[in-house]
């Protein structure tokens, strides 16, 4: 009966084991990433109860985003800040585990927190998809979808407008997959490939693993980014 007992606990900890190292192993932000969570005149950054706020001079307009697997949230921080500033609030969320599949959810209830006209969801990579999925399952509550290096992979509704960005030089992202993708597209879709640009330089983590090597600086690859979902908005 003691032998019964202790197979289950033993069978537990050790997943709990491995869940813990999993997760414990992923990318680090670098030091630029902690200098856009200061506040400029432009855009206002605080630490909420879901992750961070970057509240810029939009009124209109804000996104939960979503990170990718295994990546320190922190690192969107460049990213993100320079979109608040240019005309999209966004509220970055922090995911269990750094798995944003543990909490696909959490867009709904940071959206409850404020209030504004055009709600978007969107993410890079795993956050990406997710986001996707939390989208085809609450269209109505969403203006649009701004995917990062992802892919959906259920129907989206027709009203929503998706913004899909990606690198030329992107090894991690599976291009069978993003194909395979643009058959849940909306008709309001738009695309653009970053030429020289890879998967990681959406965030401030540095190289990621099987990834290409990118032909224009981390920079210059989230400016074009984000030129182009402010040009692109509704």
């Amino acid at each position: 009966m003691r032998r019964k007992w202790l197979i289950p606990v033993i069978v537990i900890a050790v997943m709990t084991a491995s869940v813990a190292a999993y997760a414990g192993n992923y990318y680090h932000a670098d030091p630029s990433a902690l200098t856009a969570l200061v506040s400029d005149e432009t855009v206002h950054v605080t630490e909420t109860d879901y992750g961070w706020f970057f509240d810029g001079p939009s009124e209109g307009d804000a996104m939960v985003f979503y990170p990718g697997a295994k990546i320190e949230t922190i690192s969107y921080a460049p990213l993100l800040h320079l979109l608040a500033g240019q005309g999209m609030d966004v509220c970055l969320v922090e995911m269990p585990l750094r798995l944003a599949f543990l909490g696909m959810g959490k867009a709904g209830p940071v959206m409850d927190q404020y209030e504004y006209d055009h709600w978007y969801v969107g993410g890079h990579s795993l956050g990406g998809a997710m986001a996707a999925v939390y989208a085809a399952e609450h269209g109505e509550q969403l203006t649009g979808l701004i995917l990062l290096a992802a892919y959906p992979t259920k129907e989206l509704d027709d009203a929503l407008l998706e913004i899909s960005i990606y690198g030329s030089e992107d090894l991690v992202l599976n291009p069978d997959k993003m194909i395979a993708g643009k058959a849940y597209a909306p008709s309001d879709f738009c695309e653009l490939v970053i030429e020289g640009g890879n998967h990681a330089q959406f965030g401030n983590y540095g190289y990621q693993k099987g990834d290409g090597i990118a032909a224009i600086s981390c920079e210059e690859q989230q400016r074009i980014t984000v030129d182009f979902i402010i040009s692109n908005m509704k």
